[in-house]
């Protein structure tokens, strides 16, 4: 098992893109406010688990470490959210909205992996062309 060195210049790379993809997070939060079901946290974690699978699609992505780390941990890690997730999950329940709580739990788990593997497939999918040419 190989272990990765900790490179400062990745960290703030990381760090800067986190800062990014909260902020955009903050953005949808703001722009399409939730009602009983929080939906922008839905569409923000299915389209985040989509982009992560695809990502390596980008050319630059599988060639520069600086890219793949700022886009991946940084702006798609900071603009992702699992804790929203729980807490809105948690908070529906508590609130007396069972049901609701458990479609968002189920949704939202079912939702993220396929996209991710959705995504997967697709940057799978375009490696052998490239490594043909």
């Amino acid at each position: 098992m190989s272990r990765r060195s900790l490179r400062p210049d990745l960290v703030l790379l990381v760090a800067v893109g986190g800062a990014l993809g909260a902020l955009l997070r903050h953005a949808v939060d703001v722009l399409a406010p939730a009602g009983l079901f929080p939906w922008p946290t839905l569409a923000i974690n299915v389209v985040g688990s989509f982009a992560l699978g695809a990502l390596p699609l980008l050319a630059v992505v599988r060639r520069s470490p600086s890219v793949a780390a700022t886009l991946g941990p940084g702006v798609l890690g900071g603009f992702t959210t699992v804790s929203a997730w729980a807490g809105q999950t948690r908070a529906l329940a508590a609130d007396g909205h069972a049901p609701t709580a458990g479609l968002y739990l189920a949704l939202t788990l079912a939702a993220g992996l396929g996209a991710a593997a959705i995504g997967q497939h697709l940057a799978r999918r375009a490696e052998p062309e490239e490594a043909m040419g």
